[in-house]
């Protein structure tokens, strides 16, 4: 039997996705609605053990068992305990941060995303606010991170999140990372605003890919935005999600992350979530433990050929880790 988690079976989990759990051990307020991404709609729960924490949703029919396990939980699989842990508690969205979703609506349409498709409602700054009062009386919250669709246009999306930083760093002594579709002003707003992180999302670094799955936006536009950031934000402090699962091949992803490295932006390697609304728009496949294995040892080596650290990030996902084997923490 494993020891709690390792990157090994930690990777095994995140290559299955999902979990049936017994209701009597989660309770509400251990379970998680994502508002934004692939994984949008779908309720999840958080594992920890030792340094590994690991996000899986709740599916019936998974063939991994979440039962009681000594003082928490064990990760069964064909009658087998492969892990154990403990349930762990989302303040907001995810253990120790205030994670929130601004507009859960998208005037794009990425073929990944269910996003567009449930077009949810838009937070107000009070409702914001509200949230991460609420989860700094929970527990400790270490960040705040935003992210959103874009309900109307990236410029009235990229201002309304500037006023929300502004407002959220007068009240709350928390770094402040965001997530958004980048304008032409966007990254010296945010940071002007108060925002210490920023992740521009290139969702895949394959461009025949990117053209098909994500209808007007632009790769060449994030990629020249996500430079800048570095040069405003400071190596250490830009991200970007690179989905997993979309037909890229291991080069691509290589040498992807060559790239992003290469100008200081520390790549977040996700496995895809197929949804069932986004059910026959593209080919996807979640990746093999052993492909995330060995793509994140591709991608901690280029973070260190490049003098990158993604133990340093404050805010987001890289120091979540849940949804991602992450590298130079993971792995």
């Amino acid at each position: 039997m494993e020891q709690g988690l390792t990157a090994e079976t930690k990777a095994l989990l995140i290559s299955i996705g999902s979990a049936d759990i017994d209701q009597a051990l989660l309770p509400a307020n251990l379970k998680t609605v994502a508002t934004a991404g692939p994984g949008a709609g779908g309720t999840s729960f958080f594992i920890r053990s030792g340094t590994h924490r690991v996000r899986l949703s709740l599916k019936k029919e998974s063939p991994l068992k979440i039962i009681p396990w000594n003082d928490g939980v064990g990760v069964e699989k064909e009658g087998r305990i492969i892990a154990y842990g403990t349930l762990e508690l989302p303040l907001c969205h995810c253990p120790d941060q205030a994670y929130i979703t601004v507009s859960e609506r998208c005037i794009f349409d990425c073929k990944f995303c269910p996003v567009p498709l449930l077009q949810g409602r838009i937070k107000t700054i009070e409702e914001i606010t509200a949230m991460v009062e609420e989860a700094v009386a929970r527990g400790t919250v270490q960040a705040i991170s935003l992210t959103s669709g874009v309900a109307e246009s990236p410029e009235k999306e990229a201002q309304y999140m500037v006023t929300i930083v502004r407002s959220l760093r007068e009240q709350f002594d928390l770094p402040i990372g965001v997530s958004i579709y980048p304008t032409a002003t966007s990254t010296e707003d945010l940071r002007a605003a108060g925002a210490v992180e920023i992740k521009y999302n290139v969702e895949t670094m394959d461009p025949a890919i990117f053209k098909r799955v994500c209808p007007g936006l632009s790769l060449d536009e994030i990629l020249v935005a996500l430079d800048g950031a570095v040069r405003i934000f400071g190596r250490n402090h830009v991200s970007s999600n690179f989905i997993i699962g979309l037909g890229e091949s291991d080069a691509c992803v290589e040498e992807g992350v060559e790239t992003l490295a290469g100008i200081g932006v520390i790549p977040n390697l996700r496995p895809i979530s197929p949804h069932q609304l986004r059910k026959g728009a593209i080919a996807i496949e979640r990746p093999s433990s052993d492909r995330l294995l060995a793509l994140t040892r591709i991608n901690r080596a280029a973070l260190e050929r490049h003098g990158l650290d993604a133990r340093k990030a404050l805010t987001m996902c890289l120091p979540c880790t849940g949804c991602d084997l992450t590298p130079q923490r993971d792995l």
